[in-house]
């Protein structure tokens, strides 16, 4: 079963206004932003990476969905799975100190459970945001609208890549990958004028395709103006193939916001050094994608990014990690 499969059946539980039609990252309950990210071993983080990384991303993809919507960090829920002695447990919760104390969101609560051993480790996060004049979500893109991105794409999964080579590697992409950096500021700047927002994670393909469909439109992407790192350039190029790895690669955690054609969000009060860039638009037509470079036509890839799913017989899919990140 797919994740889309499963969200779908449980839309006839969520019908609760807050929920959105779970349509969106967020549910918004009485000036309240909330959001819930799980993490699990071997599908968004290695065996082999630092605990405290761990921990540190954990709270920051989290961050990551009250960023697309302009909130402003409130209190944070931890689920904590405990297995083998507990080294490995603290190190993990250094890195959730240092990233809430950071980012100034209070651990109010949780819960905890004992796993069996040898396991692979689940583990979550709710994190509560209070919410901004306009909290954005996927479905009010307009065509004509502008498609905008805060950040860049591909470092991550260029930084998984060099993992699977050598797990002991280190460098810009490796820690891009370990460490996100949620767009706390920036989002709160553009929430009030974005028609549609919402945080890249899965990969810039599939995220836009769930706005698109969400906004009940078409959208179109130029590859070429697609924002890579120095370090992505200098590890993978910046031809057709590598802005498409880049594209579908997954847990970026820019910001991609559908704003009004006439609007510059460079004329906001973003934060310095924002990176903002305009890699698209909104169009009148079926909620599809549909890829350009250099102004020529592309064909969209096979995978847009990624997607939870199980196997036909009941178990586990095969680990995702060769895919992605």
């Amino acid at each position: 079963m797919r994740e889309s499969e499963v969200i779908e059946r449980l839309r006839r539980i969520a019908t609760a206004p807050a929920a959105r039609g779970l349509l969106d990252d967020v549910a918004v309950l009485d000036g309240l932003v909330l959001t819930h990210d799980s993490i699990a071993e071997g599908v968004h983080f290695l065996p082999e990476d630092p605990p405290a990384s761990v921990g540190w991303k954990l709270v920051t993809v989290n961050l990551s969905d009250l960023a697309a919507k302009g909130a402003t960090p409130a209190g944070a829920l931890l689920s904590l799975s405990i297995s083998g002695p507990g080294e490995w447990e603290i190190r993990f919760l250094s890195g959730v100190e240092a990233a809430c104390e950071s980012y100034g969101l209070p651990l109010i609560g949780g819960d905890t459970i004992a796993l069996p051993a040898g396991a692979p480790r689940v583990l979550g996060l709710t994190a509560i945001g209070r919410a901004g004049a306009s909290v954005p979500d996927r479905a009010s893109g307009r065509p004509g609208d502008a498609l905008w991105l805060v950040g860049t794409v591909g470092d991550a999964a260029a930084g998984l890549a060099i993992l699977q080579e050598d797990p002991h590697a280190t460098g810009p992409l490796v820690d891009v990958y370990r460490r996100p950096v949620p767009q706390l500021s920036a989002g709160q700047a553009l929430a009030p004028h974005a028609h549609a927002a919402m945080d890249v994670s899965d990969g810039l393909l599939i995220d836009a395709s769930r706005m698109a469909a969400a906004s009940q439109c078409g959208v179109t992407i130029e590859l070429g103006a697609l924002p890579l790192s120095s370090a992505f350039v200098a590890e993978r190029g910046q031809d057709l193939v590598a802005r498409l790895f880049a594209a579908t690669g997954g847990d970026d955690y820019a910001l991609l916001a559908a704003l009004p054609a006439e609007l510059d969000p460079e004329t906001l009060s973003l934060p310095s050094r924002t990176r903002i860039s305009r890699i698209g638009a909104l169009v009148a037509g079926e909620p599809t994608i549909a890829l350009t470079h250099a102004g020529e036509p592309v064909e969209l890839p096979e995978t847009l990014g990624f997607e939870h799913q199980s196997s036909d017989n009941r178990g586990l899919s095969p680990s995702p990690m060769a895919n992605r990140p």
